[in-house]
């Protein structure tokens, strides 16, 4: 039984039930946010499966002297098989698999009263042993 999506569910239901204060929330350095969204297939990816979904908790570090931040995230993406068939992808097999990926993005950020809400799209490339698998998630999230 893969336990990932329960996990991700159970951290976003914590981060959503912290109470939190806004003044507190100006000063503090430290921020935990939930983000969801689609998740887009490109290129062979792209062929094999149709769009599926993107959920990602988020640790962010913003020193209140230095104008850049460091932000940590665990995303989990899955996507559903195009025709409902089981796909063979070389490097990747079939089934699920979790295999070591980078991405770069971009986003924006949209203050509101005691919490900030962000839109962003990444560019996601998963290494497999015979080549890559590539998908773009789309995410509107939470910083608390």
């Amino acid at each position: 039984m893969n336990r990932l999506p329960f996990a991700v569910a159970l951290a976003g239901i914590a981060l959503v039930s912290l109470p939190f204060d806004a003044s507190a929330q100006a000063s503090n350095p430290i921020r935990f946010g939930i983000a969801a969204g689609a998740a887009v297939p490109v290129s062979d990816l792209g062929d094999a499966y149709d769009l599926g979904f993107n959920g990602t908790v988020t640790i962010g570090l913003q020193p209140s002297m230095i104008p850049l931040g460091i932000r940590i995230d665990g995303a989990y993406n899955q996507f559903a098989a195009k025709d409902n068939f089981e796909i063979n992808i070389p490097g990747f097999g079939s089934g699920s698999a979790n295999k070591f990926g980078w991405n770069i993005g971009g986003g924006i950020k949209l203050p509101l009263s005691g919490f900030d809400t962000f839109l962003e799209a990444r560019y996601n490339q998963v290494q497999g042993e015979d080549g890559s698998l590539k998908f773009i998630p789309i995410t509107f999230g939470v910083m608390f």
